[in-house]
């Protein structure tokens, strides 16, 4: 549960301190003291986000994969590797980054494919249709349909 606490001017709709407080009533905001100025209020939220959901989600599908696996060693290994790639391209990345013209050049590179891309791509309808047959055709291609 995630609460705030803020410290707010009043709505310059309720000058009048009755309206203010029926209004927060209704709410699951609590009241903590009003200046003349100022209204600080305190709130807390009650229903779960849709990130706790989704790392939840996460875990037990890797849960459900550990448990269902034969090969458990397979899969550590499996995971080191992933580390280390990650930390390998992650190594390789900073090394080009600090010679002196790649950096640059790689970047026009960029500039000039994204270019082409919306050229190419997102400037016609027609084009844009095209696009849209590619995406389609490779997410079926992946998911085998």
């Amino acid at each position: 549960m995630a609460s705030i606490v803020a410290n707010l001017p009043p709505p310059f709709l309720f000058h009048v301190r009755k309206s203010v407080l029926g209004r927060f009533h209704s709410f699951p905001v609590s009241l903590i003291r009003e200046s003349r100025n100022h209204i600080s209020i305190a709130v807390k939220a009650t229903g779960e986000s849709s990130e706790s959901s989704t790392s939840l989600s996460v875990v037990e599908s890797v849960q459900n994969v550990w448990d269902k696996s034969e090969d458990r060693i397979a899969l550590i290994g499996l995971g080191f590797a992933a580390v280390v790639a990650l930390w390998a391209s992650a190594n390789l990345i900073s090394a080009i980054d600090k010679l002196p013209l790649i950096p640059n050049a790689l970047e026009l590179v960029g500039i000039l494919f994204s270019s082409w891309f919306v050229y190419r791509y997102l400037l016609f309808k027609p084009d844009r249709e095209e696009l849209f047959q590619i995406i389609s055709k490779s997410i079926s291609d992946v998911l085998g349909q």
